[in-house]
């Protein structure tokens, strides 16, 4: 893709280019799904990728068809060969065939295609010239050997999504409709995109991609500015641009294509095996997915090191890409009896003291089991004074009964006349 943006140019996105490049060196790895929000380059990372990808040789005439491979070369393949004067065969490896180099293809899945596109159809004007049903190649045909892109995968139909799964996953496509029953090869690199905001993808579907990573990621202030820079640049003088790359980018794509030749020959211990093993058992990862890509995912890494063989660093890379974004977050639960399963738990409880605190600070009101009753506020009546006739009331300031008789509670000093009224009869 010749106009694209250099992966090299990219700012940031360490691990994103790594995994990529990981899935670039074995296409049959699983994948890769990144999410990420607006504008966050999800689908610049993909197309930069392609223009890494080398040239591929194919069979003049067929789906793609690998000339080493005679295996996977379909009837209408062979007939072609056949009619060119070729060894359809494929018995002798010195025979000539018609062959042509292409560029790789980049297939993007939209939004709006039906089965038929996808997976192929009936060619409705070629069989009524011939008089048999006459196969259309789909979209997974044209992506075999190359990248099949799917932006916005949690927006595509299931159906669609299941089929496009099954068949990269199986390396073949099946078709069985309308009275055709063949089959096609279809090894590609499959690269999905989506925004969680629009909505999420089901957990069975993000477990059968090899890598699940966010795009998401902290940038400064100068990286934004550099990032800004560049899309600049790019869109002003974009042949300039990436002339000015051209020499990171073709390291990059010697790299990747001298790591697919070293792939074959890397080797992983059984001992590195168990080590990712019971990484993925303490990381509560369901299934068997995980060791299988992180295998795969390891060996890559190595091969793209240069090694024959691996190493602590690429089972950490394995596990950081492969068997973490998988992982839970609480580890799986310890097996108990079958007494201790069937009891009931407790109820959590305070201490004594704490209790006794809480009520104290009116924290906790316990609960009255008594029916509430309502108190009457008694008044106490104080009864009334009676005065000597011969005292007048307003010489009594602060009226105040005695214990027992009911007298006035003037002093005898207080009163006119204290001394004879006090030896006069009542």
């Amino acid at each position: 893709m010749d106009g694209a943006f250099p992966l090299a140019a990219i700012t940031g996105h360490g691990t994103l280019k790594l995994a990529l490049l990981l899935a670039a060196v074995d296409p049959g790895l699983g994948g890769v799904v990144i999410a990420g929000g607006r504008g966050t380059g999800k689908s610049v990372l993909a197309r930069g990728l392609h223009a890494l990808l080398p040239p591929i040789d194919v069979v003049d005439g067929s789906l793609n068809a690998d000339p080493q491979r005679p295996e996977e070369w379909d009837d209408t393949t062979r007939r072609r060969i056949t009619e060119l004067g070729g060894d359809a065969s494929g018995a002798d490896p010195t025979a000539l065939l018609p062959t042509k180099v292409i560029p790789a293809p980049f297939i993007q899945i939209p939004l709006g295609t039906t089965e038929d596109r996808l997976i192929g159809s009936v060619d409705v004007t070629a069989s009524l010239a011939s008089g048999t049903s006459v196969f259309q190649p789909g979209l997974l045909a044209e992506a075999h050997r190359g990248v099949l892109y799917v932006d916005e995968l949690n927006l595509l139909d299931d159906g669609i999504t299941n089929l496009l799964l099954a068949a990269v996953g199986s390396g073949d496509n099946r078709i069985e409709r309308e009275g055709l029953s063949l089959s096609h090869p279809c090894r590609c690199l499959l690269i999905a995109t989506y925004n969680p905001e629009e909505g999420a993808v089901r957990d069975h579907l993000l477990d059968r991609f090899a890598m699940a990573l966010s795009a998401n990621q902290l940038v400064s202030t100068e990286q934004r500015v550099e990032i800004t820079c560049s899309a600049l640049q790019h869109g002003e003088a974009g042949e300039v641009f990436v002339r000015r790359w051209q020499e990171e980018t073709d390291a990059l794509a010697t790299q990747l294509l001298l790591a697919r030749q070293w792939l074959p020959d890397v080797r992983i211990e059984r001992e590195q095996m168990l080590y990712l093993v019971n990484e993925a058992i303490r990381g509560g990862v369901e299934g068997h997915r995980a060791e299988l890509y992180a295998v795969r995912v390891a060996r890559a890494h190595a091969a793209l090191r240069g090694s024959d063989g691996v190493d602590a660093d690429d089972l950490q890379v394995a596990v950081r890409l492969v068997i973490a974004p998988r992982a839970l977050q609480l580890p799986p639960p310890i097996p108990t009896s079958r007494w201790s399963r069937r009891r009931r738990p407790r109820p959590t409880r305070l201490p004594r003291r704490h209790r006794q605190r809480a009520k104290r600070r009116n924290r906790i009101r316990p609960r009255s089991r008594t029916p509430t009753t309502t108190t009457t506020k008694t008044t106490t009546t104080v009864p009334r004074i009676r005065h000597h006739p011969r005292f007048p009331k307003s010489s009594c300031s602060t009226p105040k009964p005695p214990p027992s008789i009911l007298i006035c509670c003037c002093s005898p000093q207080q009163r006119p006349g204290a001394a004879a009224a006090a030896t006069a009869p009542l």
